[in-house]
């Protein structure tokens, strides 16, 4: 397990943000409408990629949680990029699967959206990464290393 959300950084895209409710460092966070960061909330829908840090000029870890009004440190990862996310509950990711929103802030197994019809929809900026381990969030959440796409 790591005690950091930053695996690999090789740009600092950094911003501060106010959480518009409970955060988890790891949770994928997006702006809500009143430029607060929210956990991200759409899934299987666009996304920027962008993570709740852990807190460390508090002394804070990865399971230390922001509340509501927190200050909250988020990175804006680019492509290559590795982040310590958190995996949706009940998911099952081998090594190289794609992961997309899961609507909570955390990831899930990318799987393509079809209609009645059996049309794809396709968002452009929908996969998130790429699962550089394997795991399995059985009864919980898990945390799982991610290469972002």
């Amino acid at each position: 397990m790591s005690n950091t959300i930053r695996l690999k950084n090789y740009l600092n895209v950094f911003e501060e943000m106010v959480a518009a409710g409970a955060i988890t460092p790891g949770h994928l966070v997006e702006m809500d409408s009143d430029g607060k960061a929210a956990v991200h909330s759409d899934e299987n829908q666009n996304a920027l990629p962008m993570f709740a840090l852990e807190d460390e000029l508090q002394g804070n870890k990865i399971t230390d949680a922001y509340a509501a009004n927190d200050q909250v440190q988020v990175w804006i990862p680019t492509r290559g990029d590795q982040v310590y996310a958190i995996l949706a509950e009940d998911e099952n990711v081998a090594i190289g699967d794609f992961l997309s929103s899961a609507g909570d802030g955390t990831l899930k197994k990318h799987v393509e959206d079809a209609d009645s019809a059996g049309l794809l929809t396709v968002y452009g900026k929908q996969i998130i990464g790429q699962a550089l381990e394997a795991v399995t969030a059985t009864g919980g959440t898990a945390r799982i290393k991610v290469r972002i796409v």
